[in-house]
Order: C-alpha cells, then structure tokens, then sequence
C-alpha cells in the first residue's frame, strides 16, 4: 500500500516512515508492504501533524479570498 502526503516534504519525520518519493520537493509516501510492521503512535502522530498542516492551508486560503473579495453594491 502507498500513502502519499501531498504537502510531506514540510512534515517532521523524525522516525522516518517516509520512504518514498523522496526526491521531491512538496509529497512524500510511505510504502507498506505485506506483513511488514508499523508503529502505530508514531504513524498516527504523523497523520495528525498532516491533517493540522492541511487545515492551517484552508484557514489561510479562506482569508486570502475574503480579503480579495470585492463587496457588491
């Protein structure tokens, strides 16, 4: 199975997990083979860095768009 987080590169990886798509600049993957073994604390410590990653960007994406609404008349 790969995960693939989209905005990974900003990610702190301390266990390293990510072992794939390493090379670029934005997503990293972690691939998961069959039988092999994951920690679960550090895996979910990992998605809940991702998710609050993900909603800081939609909070600042909101504000940018209500600021450069334009009010009707």
């Amino acid at each position: 199975m790969k995960l693939t987080f989209a905005k990974g590169a900003s990610l702190k990886d301390p266990a390293r997990l990510f072992n794939a798509s390493l090379d670029g600049n934005t997503r990293r993957a972690i691939d998961i083979h069959e039988g092999e073994p994951v920690d679960q604390s550090t895996f979910q410590a990992l998605i809940r860095q991702a998710v609050a990653l993900n909603r800081a960007g939609k909070s600042k994406s909101l504000k940018k768009a209500k600021t450069k609404a334009k009010p009707t008349p």
